[in-house]
């Protein structure tokens, strides 16, 4: 046989662990077996063996093999005279998000990327999956399918093709520009599709305008609806699962999410899913892709996805800024932009990078990603008289590498910039990508020149605002969660996890902030409990403010040359 098979079995739905059996073609006397350790989209180890349990390995005679572990998810079986092993394992399937496996009397979602065991020798080989289902369920996938069987052509395709099959799903599809995209939604939830489609249809447009090609003929957007608060999504070429909730705000409150969340993971099917870091070039799935082109991955990503519902129209500009404000507002908030470069955080997703990890350490590939990719497009605008922008960047990056099934690298992506450009971007880049560095007067050059500005306000907290903390209050006590370094609160010694009980003797009841007003211009003695020991800290008299509030505004009356900045970035 030269087919790999799987088999899903919901014959222990009830205990959330779905039944897989595999069937690998062998070819040599020895065989190893791996299982993927990280999922693509997301840049850590995903420990997917912990959910693991009562693997066997059977030959084409149904004898079972003794096999041997070597690490966390590597299995090694003799295979001596043996044409085909069947591999029958239980993989716990209790988790519900856009990268995960779950399973419960209404669903199968399998991400293959979790549970599919593969070898070296079948990674090219056709794969077949056969999925247990009523026959009233549909499947949700991008994969090739007729009833409920499905085909890729190799392991690469199937680690990319999420599938849902469950008796809630509902579909709706439109075409852009020849491909067909399909939008699904699984879950008790009531679509306005003709919302939906249409502005679905525009943003979509506008990101296949901007590259003047699709990477792949379908494409499905997959939305898991849930009750609960969630907002997750991860990219595919041909697909995006996207994790929402709670379900009666899909229309309202986070109707805004789900586009900024769907565009942004359509942009993704160009940039990543074709448009690929060099380190990623093919995938290794055995092992951590390091890669220092976070920046452009998410970064380029964040970016474009909300500039793009603006581009087309879906968002207003006071839609548009709420989004991108944000961006603004977790930079300034995290100290760590002063400590560490988006370059170095890049590699060290794969350490911390989706923690919190030691405070001020790092920053988000995500959120410094998006603010350079607007100096970057703001670079290239100002370079080029207005006439060229990052969209021309992406598209060349699209063209002469994606197309021409070559990997990016770091250098391949500085002198793209400066093709694009006409300029050196070379000490730009080591200023503000490969070294830590203050953003902020880039940021409001970058802003003026299209018309806009940065504004700051004063956060609700007065202990934030003028001692540098960020606090949980839940009934008598208030627990430091965050100490701006320098700040009144961490040179007066407050540290993380400190319980404040009292102000100047006073118990507090929820009201932290009350009484830290109160006092102002006194002296202010706190009572802390740190480590199971109650110590008085005397807080240092404020000399400036901290978590200030930012946003980012469109201000009419600029010159003529800044408004026609600004209608050439939103066009």
């Amino acid at each position: 046989m030269s087919t790999v098979k799987f088999s899903f079995s919901r014959e222990l739905t009830s205990q959330q662990y779905v039944v897989i059996r595999a069937e690998l073609p062998v070819y040599n006397d020895e065989t190893i077996v791996y299982l993927p350790v990280w999922r693509p989209g997301r840049y850590e180890l995903g420990n997917f063996s912990k959910n693991v349990r009562n693997i066997r390995f059977y030959d084409h005679r149904e004898v079972e093999l003794d096999y041997t572990k070597t690490t966390d998810s590597t299995w090694v079986i003799n295979t001596q005279d043996v044409e085909f092993i069947s591999v029958y394992y239980e993989y716990f399937a209790n988790e519900l998000n856009s990268g995960s496996t779950f399973i419960d009397p209404k669903q199968l979602y399998v991400n293959p990327v979790n549970c599919c065991v593969f070898t070296d020798e079948t990674f090219n080989h056709t794969i077949e999956i056969e999925i247990d289902q009523p026959e009233e369920w549909q499947i949700a996938t991008s994969m090739e399918s007729e009833g409920n069987v499905m085909k890729v052509s190799g392991y690469d395709e199937l680690f990319d093709s999420p599938f849902v099959a469950s008796v809630l799903l509902q579909e709706r599809s439109f075409e852009s520009n020849g491909t067909l995209f399909h939008i699904w939604f699984n879950g008790v939830v009531k679509p306005d599709w003709t919302k939906i489609l249409y502005d679905f249809k525009r943003f979509t447009d506008k990101q296949i305008e901007a590259f003047g090609a699709f990477p792949a003929k379908e494409y499905h957007y997959i939305n898991q609806i849930v009750p609960f608060r969630k907002y997750h999504g991860v990219e595919h070429l041909k697909s995006t699962i996207i994790t929402l909730g709670p379900t009666f705000e899909i229309f309202e409150e986070l109707y805004s999410d789900l586009l900024g969340v769907s565009s942004h993971e359509l942009y993704h099917s160009w940039n990543v899913k074709s448009i690929r870091p060099i380190e990623m070039f093919p995938y290794d799935f055995k092992r951590e892709n390091y890669s220092p082109l976070g920046y452009l991955c998410e970064g380029v990503t964040t970016y474009q996805g909300d500039l793009f519902l603006r581009k087309s129209g879906v968002f207003n500009d006071d839609e548009f800024f709420t989004e991108f404000g944000d961006q603004f507002q977790k930079h300034f908030d995290n100290p760590g932009r002063l400590n560490y470069s988006v370059r170095n955080s890049s590699i060290d997703t794969w350490l911390d990078g989706y923690d919190v990890g030691a405070p001020g350490r790092k920053v988000s590939i995500y959120t410094e990603g998006c603010l350079l990719a607007f100096l970057t497009d703001i670079f290239i605008m100002r370079s080029t008289n207005n006439e060229k922008n990052i969209d021309d960047l992406m598209r060349l990056l699209f063209e002469e590498f994606a197309q021409q099934g070559r990997g990016v690298s770091e250098n391949d992506y500085l002198t793209s910039v400066e093709c694009i450009s006409g300029r050196s971007f070379e000490g730009y880049f080591n200023l503000y990508f490969v070294k830590p560095g203050n953003l902020e007067s880039e940021l409001k050059k970058a802003l003026d020149y299209i018309g806009c500005e940065l504004i700051t306000g004063k956060p609700k907290s007065i202990f934030e605002e003028k001692y540098g903390v960020k606090y949980a209050e839940p009934i008598n006590a208030a627990t430091i969660k965050v100490v701006y370094p320098g700040s009144p609160a961490d040179r007066s010694g407050l540290m993380l996890e400190d319980e404040i009980f009292a102000v100047n003797n006073i118990a507090l009841t929820k009201s932290l902030d009350k009484w830290i007003s109160h006092f102002q211009g006194e002296e202010i003695k706190l009572l802390v409990r740190r480590n199971g020991i109650f110590v008085e800290i005397h807080l240092r008299e404020p000399e400036e403010n901290y978590f200030l509030k930012y946003s980012v505004k469109h201000t009419d009356g600029k010159d003529a040359a800044q408004e026609h900045a600004f209608a050439k970035w939103i066009s």
